[in-house]
This record gives structure tokens, sequence and C-alpha cells, in this order.
């Protein structure tokens, strides 16, 4: 149904069923990984996803408790995708890595008290100040 790929496409995804749903992530982590002021990860079922190509692992601990791994291109340096403990069973991947734009918008936008001021994210439809607790209000 869809498909993923590194920079210089070493590394692909197969994505053989629709995503369960998008999430914009500001932690400091994925500020870090991307290089951009948030992440955007669209989960899929881990059954539905095919890795080909050599994928390098770095493991952190994740900022709402458990590991993450994440997978990217040791040619390219590319985060494709990664699995979170807090996520048993789904794979995020990477919207940028996605060679279609057709997912869906993000459903929650969390850790938004590491979020820059002048981000806004309109389309998420539930917001967390961390990773686990509702916003105020």
């Amino acid at each position: 149904m869809a498909n993923a790929q590194c920079s210089c496409g070493a590394l692909t995804l197969s994505l053989d069923a629709p995503p369960e749903f998008t999430v914009a992530c500001h932690c400091r982590a994925c500020q870090r990984r991307t290089g951009a002021p948030f992440g955007v990860g669209v989960f899929y079922p881990a059954g539905a996803v095919t890795v080909s190509g050599e994928a390098g692992e770095y493991v952190r601990a994740g900022d709402s408790g458990g590991r993450v791994h994440n997978r990217f291109c040791p040619h390219c340096g590319s985060t494709v995708c990664w699995t979170a403990d807090a996520l048993p069973g789904l794979v995020g991947v990477a919207a940028g890595a996605l060679m279609a734009a057709d997912y869906p918008p993000p459903a929650l936008s969390i850790f938004e008290h590491s979020m820059h001021g002048w981000v806004a994210v309109d389309c998420a439809l539930r917001h967390f100040p961390g990773g686990s607790r509702p916003a105020p209000g």
C-alpha cells in the first residue's frame, strides 16, 4: 500500500496495511533525531512492515519510559523507522521517508512542553504537554 526509504534509497520499507495513526512529537529526542522543531511519525502494525536493506540501530531511553529503537541507514544516516516499548506491535515511520504524502494528519501532538513557541499544530485532535497527560482545559 505504501513505501518509505532513506535519503540514498539503500534502506526501504514496504507497508502493506493502512497506518493506525499519525503523531507530531515535540520531545527533545525527536527534535535531535530530525533536526527539525518536531518529528512526525506515522504508525503501522508491525506485521505490515517489511524492511529491506541494511539498518543500523540506536536505542535510547524514551521520555515516557521504556526504550525507543531507532533504525537508520548506515550509508546516509536517515532515520526511517522506530519501535517503542510504550507502543508494542507498532512501527513508527518517519513521515518524510514515506514515498507519498497521503498519510493521515496527526491525531496527537505530544510532549508539547518542549514545543517551540512559534509552532502551531492545528490539525492535531488531542494535545499533550507531556507524553501521557492531556493538556488542562
